[in-house]
């Protein structure tokens, strides 16, 4: 049984997922990732998702504020035993209702290039490629997605 529980990035649970999204970017993308992590800290998140199946932590995803309408997402990771369940989509989901009822109109968010399953997942849940936006100008590797979350 799935249940998901709003917190913030001081949650254990979101940390060691993170950690494991962290080791499993380092494998898929190779190479150096200091340029990612500068701005994928996850001090002061006040959004966070954390998803648990049977009480065992399984998928995370986060927000924070972009600007005064939009929020960009960050840190979605699901676990290998909890994949195709639909565990990311409900984390996305969750995030963006809590986005709305913050008063958001939007999502952003960046992912990488090598990472077919989360474009699929952005691509299926109503996103849009975008032009690459802030520290992703001009990056490569990195692919932008928004949504209008609200009206």
């Amino acid at each position: 049984m799935f249940s998901i529980k709003r917190t913030d990035s001081t949650d254990k649970n979101f940390i060691t997922l993170v950690g494991l999204l962290d080791a499993e970017l380092a494998v898929r993308d190779g190479g150096d990732h200091s340029f990612y992590a500068q701005y994928n800290k996850i001090d002061k998140i006040n959004n966070v998702v954390v998803v648990y199946l049977d009480d065992k932590p399984v998928g995370c995803g986060a927000f924070k504020p972009f600007d005064a309408e939009s929020i960009e997402v960050k840190r979605m990771f699901v676990s290998e035993t909890a994949r195709n369940q639909k565990v990311a989509t409900q984390i996305l989901t969750m995030l963006e209702v809590w986005a709305k009822e913050l008063g958001y109109k939007k999502s952003v968010l960046e992912t990488g290039k090598r990472q077919p399953e989360a474009i699929a997942l952005y691509k299926k849940s109503g996103y849009i490629v975008t032009a690459n936006y802030g520290q992703y100008i001009g990056i490569d590797n990195s692919i932008c997605f928004e949504k209008v979350i609200a009206s």
